[in-house]
């Protein structure tokens, strides 16, 4: 018969047993099955050491030190082994046991599976790294090859983008390759703060420098020292900004605001726009030496439009991250969603696309991601047409395909290799498609019709 104390055991979601004076498990509730994946037949009777298998058990048990000291222990952080072999992260709080007497019998152990908690650290820990830049795309895989060579030395860095391209993971990573990453990297929008705002943001104040200046307040430099200051959207600051900023590109100094002593400065610099810098140069927006100054290495990230071939693949992984962020187990997006996305430009680039996604989780609580989990934007307009208008999944085939060949010269080889499939079957696509091949091809060679 099933007590009243089992049932309420049972409705917690957290893992309880209790052990007697000898260690044997005298109950084990149903979380405690769910997250170890032993039956509580096989965990009764047992020495708790042979059921839980945590790292902890041998030399420094927790029930143990609370039945000798009568001291408990609150949310202590180890891992167990499942019956499977599989290790789980677990947080455990330890207390006596005492029948009606006040005599010690035994302990209570609780324990709460981390697992989720895990995953979401490691999903901090994976955010600013190189790794995070997901794309098998021809250029981004030729900035992928130079960064580690760009983060080692200490040149300024120009990162030129369209919003939502992922201008600061490069800055990141950079930062994370470097020889600076024991220190931090400070992050600075330049255009969403006026000049005198903006100067008291990266150069700091003295008390006294203007009325509310009740004390010294660092800048962002300050607080970048022996690290990296990551200055965004370069290309919208002042002219008057423009020289203060050259000063410290040149001279590695710089005084706060109401200051009248330099301040030496140990940071490295990059930089990053959305706007054409060589243009705003010619048009005397931009001071052509300062420009000079941050333009030593310049990365230019391609828009999304630009590398289709990564739509599939960041799919892929913003479905992986919302499923663990979210706790849900949807599996993919139908083939009318990918032909959509595909098909689409993305002003926003993989922001964009991620926001897509994150749409689609709100609206798609399981399997499959289908059109009407998308935005209202991405709907059908009319019969078999797209909101961009492509037609068919050959029409979109043939574009990725003839996009590809573009980037390649037209050479086959490398346009098949680029792909991953054979020559053979690209020139069948390409037949099938319909595909227009110019007479020659990026080697000066005639093509094959």
């Amino acid at each position: 018969m099933v007590s009243n104390t089992d049932i309420i055991l049972d409705s917690i979601a957290e893992g309880v047993f209790t052990v007697d004076l000898d260690w044997r498990i005298t109950s084990f509730n149903s979380a405690s099955e769910r997250i170890t994946g032993i039956p509580r037949e096989e965990a009764i009777g047992k020495i708790c050491a042979e059921v839980f298998k945590a790292t902890i058990c041998e030399e420094s048990c927790a029930l143990r030190k609370t039945i000798e000291t009568g001291k408990s222990i609150i949310n202590r952080e180890i891992s167990i082994l499942r019956a499977d072999g599989e290790p789980v992260p677990v947080s455990i709080s330890t207390a006596l046991l005492r029948d009606h007497e006040d005599n010690i019998v035994g302990g209570v152990e609780t324990f709460r599976d981390l697992s989720e908690v895990e995953e979401l650290r490691k999903e901090l820990n994976r955010r600013h790294t190189f790794a995070d830049i997901i794309s098998k795309n021809h250029e981004m895989q030729r900035l992928f090859g130079i960064l580690p060579e760009v983060a080692e030395s200490e040149s300024t860095v120009l990162v030129e983008g369209e919003s939502g391209t992922g201008k600061e993971l490069f800055a990141r990573a950079i930062h994370d390759f470097s020889t600076r990453r024991e220190k931090p990297i400070v992050t600075v929008n330049c255009g969403a703060l006026p000049d005198t705002l903006l100067d008291a943001e990266l150069f700091g104040y003295k008390a006294g420098a203007f009325t509310d200046a009740k004390r010294d307040k660092p800048g962002r430099f300050a607080l970048a020292e022996k690290g990296t200051i990551f200055l965004d959207e370069i290309g919208d600051i002042s002219p008057a900004m423009q020289v203060r900023l050259l000063r410290v590109l040149q001279e590695r100094v710089y005084e706060p605001l109401g200051g009248t002593e330099s301040v030496k400065a140990d940071v490295r610099v990059i930089t990053a726009t959305n706007r054409d810098l060589d243009d705003l140069v010619r048009k005397g927006m931009f001071r052509q030496d300062l420009f000079y100054r941050i333009n030593v290495i310049r990365f230019r990230i391609p828009p999304l439009r630009n590398r289709r071939d990564d739509i599939p693949l960041l799919v892929d992984h913003f479905i992986e991250r919302f499923n663990r962020l979210k706790n849900r187990n949807i599996s993919h997006v139908s083939p009318d969603v990918m032909a959509v996305l595909m098909s689409h430009d993305f002003p926003g680039n993989v922001r964009e696309l991620e926001n897509i996604i994150e749409h689609a989780f709100v609206l798609c609580r399981s399997g499959m991601i289908k059109r009407k989990h998308l935005p209202d934007s991405f709907q059908i307009q009319g019969p078999g047409t797209s909101i961009s208008g492509t037609r068919s999944l050959d029409e979109l085939e043939g574009r990725f395909i003839e996009d590809a060949l573009r980037r390649n010269g037209w050479n086959r080889a490398a346009t098949a290799r680029e792909l991953g499939i054979h020559k053979t079957t690209l020139w069948r696509k390409i037949k099938r498609l319909g595909i227009s091949l110019p007479t020659m091809d990026g080697r000066h060679k005639r093509v094959e019709m």
